[in-house]
């Protein structure tokens, strides 16, 4: 486990603004296992394509990394993720998924209830 000491020595390094209100906002809400991965190096961040997402069975999804555009996704889920590739946001929109940052996620759901973090 991590302390919110730990998180905020590693917020020091970060130097994306929008990365580090996020990582505040999840140590803010005692979220640390999220604050950990969300704080360390951005190569070691997942990068999932929406064929694998299209396998899962939630409908709601946080994404610790980037959501990339191969395959398709046939289902309506909502998605918060630290970024999107162009090709990822027009075939969600197509398929009437909801998109949100990361931030936006946890704001919006302050626990993470019902929510598969992938990490």
């Amino acid at each position: 486990m991590i302390s919110k000491t730990q998180i905020s020595k590693r917020i020091k390094k970060k130097t994306n603004l929008g990365l580090v209100e996020t990582i505040e906002l999840a140590k803010k809400n005692n979220l640390l296992d999220l604050g950990k991965k969300l704080s360390g190096p951005t190569r070691k961040q997942v990068k999932i394509n929406l064929e694998d997402l299209n396998k899962l069975k939630e409908r709601k999804f946080l994404v610790v990394g980037k959501v990339l555009g191969k395959g398709e996704i046939n289902k309506k889920i909502k998605i918060a993720a630290l970024g999107f590739s162009e090709q990822a946001k027009e075939k969600l929109k197509k398929a009437g998924c909801k998109i949100f940052t990361a931030k936006q996620g946890i704001e919006k759901n302050k626990k993470l209830e019902g929510v598969k973090v992938i990490k």
